[in-house]
């Protein structure tokens, strides 16, 4: 059997990381999604049990996936184009709604233009390989994501021409530019707009400050990049996320649909001498079908409706839950990190005592998310909670009446 020296080889690398406390707990299996009935949000049910679930560990801060005028875009665009592209952009996988949700998010986040991939993940790896010369010099945030850290290396960055800073910390990235050595052209400062574990922002307007001190120093100049997968469209007065937060915008950001906006794919947005480069060099995109027209088509229904009256309605109530949940938590006197964003995360302090919350809250009908040692440092064990616009004020009480019982 061609498997019966690996196996044993996998189990043991899996018995490994069980053992360090990073492997992956089973997935759960969302069987089905009960619509909001009165002053109760959304609710689910998971395969082999009966409870119906308050969800508190979704991305989809808008609420959008199941929004009627989304699901109608991609059953129209599905029925119109068929279910898949059948090939990559340049050989004719190319179709009108990729097109249209290009303009739309390039629009949205105020840039000349923008590239749409799979995922956002995809998406910055298409960065990285795009921007990358023998002459780059690339800083990123301690606390970046790991698409931010694998574009890095797939790109083959070396050691020698690259530098981390440490989180939010601009004066050790001035350190970090005043110590670029000689012979660099190009210099990328990449950073999370929002740092999903912890719910805090960049300081875009202090990073600008800080780079365009040394522009002039470097032939081609220094950009930033930002990844504002969890921010666009959650944060912000009209949902523009970090950009519009520190009211300073990143040269290019990279995003994603499948947040906020409640679908598939991710992008990255800059000048059109950027879009275009991405499209001759980036591997991510060149190489792999695109986004389904239906999942394009309903990601434009979802930046419409963010970018209406009805998109405003949810962020406002988004922002008031958020701020409903961070008042309780205060109330009951237990910590979090302080922000803006609907990340809100109770900090345990405590390996054993934040599974054992995690556990009660599954028992009481709450999905959330623990984030114990090594994912996180010793000390800084976490529940992370996501706020979202389906849920209620009867939700967030609900919920912090659950905390309240099991936390006292």
């Amino acid at each position: 059997m061609p498997l019966d020296r690996l196996n044993p080889v996998l189990r043991s690398e899996i018995s490994a990381l069980e053992d360090e406390g990073r492997a992956k707990a089973p997935e759960r299996v969302i069987t089905e999604y009960l619509p909001a009935q009165g002053a109760r949000g959304p609710r689910y049910r998971l395969a082999g049990s009966e409870m119906e679930f308050l969800r508190m560990n979704s991305n989809s801060y808008l609420s959008l996936s199941t929004h009627p005028d989304v699901i109608a875009a991609a059953d129209a665009a599905a029925h119109r184009f068929g279910a898949g592209p059948g090939a990559v952009r340049f050989i004719d996988g190319t179709f009108g709604p990729h097109h249209e949700l290009e303009k739309a998010i390039a629009g949205f986040v105020n840039r000349p233009a923008a590239r749409i991939f799979n995922s956002a993940y995809t998406a910055t790896l298409g960065v990285g390989l795009t921007l990358t010369s023998k002459q780059t010099y690339w800083i990123g945030d301690a606390l970046n994501h790991n698409c931010i850290i694998r574009a890095m290396r797939i790109a083959n960055v070396p050691r020698e021409r690259r530098a981390i800073f440490r989180h939010n910390d601009t004066d050790h990235l001035e350190e970090c530019l005043q110590a670029i050595p000689d012979g660099i052209n190009r210099v990328i400062v990449i950073f999370d707009g929002i740092f999903s574990m912890r719910g805090d922002f960049a300081p875009v307007d202090r990073i600008d400050a800080v780079v365009r001190r040394h522009h002039e120093r470097f032939a081609e100049g220094v950009t930033t990049v930002m990844d504002d997968s969890h921010g666009i469209g959650a944060y912000g007065a009209t949902g523009r996320g970090t950009d519009e937060h520190c009211g300073v915008r990143a040269d290019i950001m990279t995003g994603t649909f499948g947040k906020a906006f409640g679908v598939n794919g991710g992008f990255v947005a800059g000048s059109a001498e950027v879009a275009d480069a991405i499209r001759q060099k980036a591997d991510t995109y060149i190489y792999t079908n695109p986004l389904g027209a239906a999942d394009a088509a309903a990601a434009v229904a979802a930046v419409r409706i963010a970018d209406g009256d009805e998109g405003r309605r949810r962020l406002a109530n988004l922002g008031a839950r958020t701020q409903q949940f961070r008042a309780g938590l205060d109330r009951l006197g237990l910590e979090s990190i302080p922000g803006p964003h609907p990340v809100v995360p109770l900090l345990v302090r405590d390996t054993d005592k934040a599974r054992a919350w995690v556990r009660a809250l599954y028992e009481r009908g709450v999905l959330a998310v623990g984030l114990t040692f090594p994912v996180v440092p010793k000390g800084d064990e976490t529940i992370r909670f996501q706020i979202n616009a389906a849920h209620t004020e009867a939700d967030i009480d609900e919920l912090l009446g659950i905390l309240a019982d099991i936390t006292s």
